[in-house]
């Protein structure tokens, strides 16, 4: 989720980048923006608490930092360079290090390490086993979006368009992809995805674009939104949810633009489907769900794009984006609520409290456990009973 960020206007009329979260602009003075009260649900499910901890110091709105799970273990940073190595089933320490670095998205995991990115445009690696340093990079700006790490390279997305391939035993810079910005933009940047050879990630003014690994290459490039409107606010349409890969297919949205399906291999575009969105989306063989700016969530399907359902109650409550557990859809949202949906037709079967801070990273799922880190720095697993 991001923050806010007005810059004067005359750094707007003199064409420099700026960043803004479109719920903050007029919620203000608009009732109609105003977060929905919550009805009250008897619960048809009865998710159970695993536990919950106090990882450290709480995450601002636009940073990207949430927990990664592998093998059993759980890898998490707070905002002020904390990084810990938790057992994801008991959430026992197993190592914890000060980077004394303001972490600002992460960790990336992959090649035995994880990288942090922060918000002085540095990337960091730690080993996986001990979280030793193994190198810190200089980038060319702020870090809002998770590296990826495979096939020995760490890809970082910086805040101002650029995207660097680093090696991932040291370091050191393999290429870079230049992209400039619009005037305005979403304060925040998507994560880009490895998958074999090919790097996909998202841009500012509605692009996606796949890169070769190797060389940072150009292999397609595609405009899943194309700006329009008078004003730079009006022509505002970033691609801020990291891209989801299914089945072949790239699935991306964007703010006051599209959610489409793209094709993997050549960026032929398959379908669109007028939705403003800029969280995370997930997608199975039934659906692609997406939380739209005005806290709308829906169900498309992943084949033509047209809407399943729309689950509407949740309106201006800020939401994360949607993730499946088992047969259910789960959404968090600026009150420390997870909303658990039905699949089948969208309605709330289920309520419950992780505590009263905002939840604004996306949920993560590894097997049939959900966990979730709020901005105060508190992170809960959650299951299903069985």
């Amino acid at each position: 989720m991001k923050q806010l960020l007005i810059v004067g206007l005359a750094l707007l009329l003199g064409g420099c980048g700026s960043f803004a979260d479109p719920r903050e602009w007029f919620s203000a003075s608009d009732p109609s923006r105003e977060p929905a009260d919550l009805t009250k649900v008897v619960n048809q499910i009865h998710p159970q608490k695993l536990y919950s901890i106090d990882i450290g110091a709480g995450t601002l709105q636009y940073a990207r930092l949430r927990p990664s799970i592998t093998d059993g273990t759980l890898y998490i940073s707070d905002a002020e360079g904390r990084v810990q190595a938790r057992d994801a089933a008991t959430g026992k320490v197993i190592w914890r290090v000060e980077t004394e670095l303001p972490a600002s998205s992460g960790p990336g995991l992959g090649e035995d390490l994880l990288a942090i990115g922060t918000s002085e445009a540095q990337v960091v690696a730690l080993s996986r086993n001990d979280g030793a340093e193994l190198w810190r990079t200089d980038v060319s700006g702020e870090v809002l979006a998770v590296p990826a790490v495979a096939y020995g390279v760490v890809v970082v997305h910086t805040v101002d368009g650029n995207l660097f391939a680093l090696d991932a035993l040291t370091g050191e810079q393999k290429w870079r992809y230049d992209r400039q910005i619009p005037v305005l933009t979403l304060r925040g940047s998507s994560s880009p995805v490895i998958d074999g050879t090919t790097v996909y990630c998202g841009f500012a003014g509605g692009k996606v674009i796949a890169l070769s690994l190797d060389t940072g290459t150009v292999e397609w490039e595609k405009i899943i939104s194309i700006p329009s409107g008078r004003s730079d606010l009006e022509r505002m349409t970033d691609v801020d949810g990291d891209p989801v890969i299914y089945n072949g297919s790239i699935y991306a949205g964007s703010y006051q633009g599209e959610v489409a399906a793209l094709g993997q291999g050549s960026g032929k575009i398959f379908w669109k489907h007028e939705i403003s969105s800029y969280t995370d989306m997930s997608v199975n063989w039934q659906h692609l769900l997406v939380s739209d700016e005005f806290g709308h969530v829906w169900a498309l399907d992943p084949d033509t794009g047209a809407a399943k359902w729309r689950q509407q109650a949740l309106s201006n409550r800020k939401l994360t984006g949607p993730v499946m557990l088992g047969d259910v859809v789960v959404v968090g949202d600026l009150d420390g609520y997870l909303h658990w949906l039905s699949a089948d037709d969208g309605s709330i079967i289920a309520r419950t409290s992780v505590g009263g801070d905002a939840l604004m990273a996306t949920p993560q799922v590894e097997g049939e456990v959900l966990y979730v880190l709020d901005s105060g720095g508190d992170l809960t697993a959650v299951r299903l009973p069985e």
